[in-house]
């Protein structure tokens, strides 16, 4: 029986890719530099906006002082505009108040950085009583890395084999096989089928919905 799901935040709660091109855009605007369209901000993202800032600077400025330097800027303005074109993917709501109902354990593990996976959980999910919401934080290394999905196991006392990690990315798949837990990937989020299923993934779903079914059917 599945006591507790641990869920990605971008792409698979919110669609956050507005507010996450929009604020790199306006970063490399500042600095006179080329920006990128939505499509190419879907392959940028999901291992942490460091390394989305590198992907977005031109091949000849990722140097490690100017990758900082627009990683800081990059927070200062998307902390400030978090919210103006981000919304919960459809069904979501529903699915998270349906699983609080079952008596399900549910948490976030985000490679955003802390403040901003805060900001977006309270903004968006304010009355959902999640048993952990971690980001990025400098002392827990990044999925794939495991140990941010350990920690929660930890912190709710639930077993690997009665939880699900549900995520888009090939990152969120490989943390979920190496805490030896389930992994759910969801096709609605900003990478493909073929990855998620390539990376590992148990079952891929096309709707929230489908959750819950799949948990009917492990009970």
């Amino acid at each position: 029986m599945i006591k507790l799901v641990i869920f990605d935040l971008d792409g698979t709660l919110l669609e956050t890719v507005g507010d996450l091109a929009a604020s790199c855009n306006a970063v490399l605007r500042s600095h006179g530099l080329p920006e990128h369209d939505y499509a190419a901000y879907r392959r940028f993202v999901g291992n942490g906006v460091r390394k989305l800032c590198e992907r977005a600077l031109p091949e000849a400025l990722r140097t490690e002082e100017q990758i900082d330097r627009v990683r800081d800027e990059f927070v200062a303005y998307y902390t400030a505009h978090i919210d103006c074109h981000s919304y919960a993917y459809e069904g979501i709501f529903d699915l998270l108040k349906e699983l609080v109902a079952r008596g399900v354990k549910v948490a976030v593990v985000s490679n955003k950085f802390q403040q901003g996976t805060e900001l977006l959980v309270q903004k968006f999910f304010p009355t959902t009583p999640f048993a952990a919401v971690f980001g990025n934080r400098p002392e827990v290394p990044l999925k794939p890395d495991p140990a941010a999905d350990l920690e929660v196991l930890e912190r709710t006392g639930v077993s690997p084999c009665e939880t699900l990690h549900v995520g888009d990315t090939a990152s969120d798949i490989r943390a979920a096989k190496a805490a030896g837990i389930g992994a759910v990937g969801v096709s609605w989020g900003f990478r493909s089928r073929e990855e998620l299923l390539e990376a590992g993934a148990d079952v891929v779903i096309d709707h929230p919905r489908e959750l819950l079914d799949l948990l009917s059917k492990k009970k």
